[in-house]
């Protein structure tokens, strides 16, 4: 779990040093998310609607999406495969995502609709946490 944590620490400073983006401004549509994506819930506040490809879930990617642009990705990985040391070495969304400004990472002790077992949510946010927690 630290290297886990320390990877995307890293990740989160390398990208918050090249984030260079104007809210909003060149966050992709959803006309890039690869065939099969749907929306598979409403708005979520502080992330959005989600989407993914139903044989993609429940580890993902989902894709946040607010007013029609990606504003995250969402990866989610069961306490289970966590603790017996799984690694999960290619997580990625589709080429054009913008740098990643900040990461969320939650655990979710009951689960919850869609995935009902103990389970972590990792998000990573393309705007800032102030343009997260107005998404309502």
């Amino acid at each position: 779990m630290k290297t886990l944590l320390a990877a995307a620490g890293l990740l989160a400073v390398s990208s918050i040093s090249a984030y260079a983006q104007q809210a909003g401004e060149g966050l992709p549509g959803t006309d890039i998310l690869p065939e099969g994506t749907i929306q598979v819930s409403p708005v979520i506040p502080g992330m959005g609607e989600h989407w993914a490809n139903p044989g993609d879930l429940p580890l993902g990617p989902i894709y946040c999406v607010h007013e029609g642009k990606v504003v995250c990705l969402e990866f989610m990985m069961s306490q289970e495969e966590f603790s017996a040391g799984k690694s999960w070495t290619d997580l990625s969304g589709v080429p054009g995502m913008p740098p990643v400004n900040h990461i969320n990472i939650g655990f979710e002790a009951n689960g919850h609709e869609g995935f009902e077992v103990p389970h972590y949510d990792m998000h990573f946010y393309f705007i800032d946490p102030a343009e997260q927690k107005a998404i309502q």
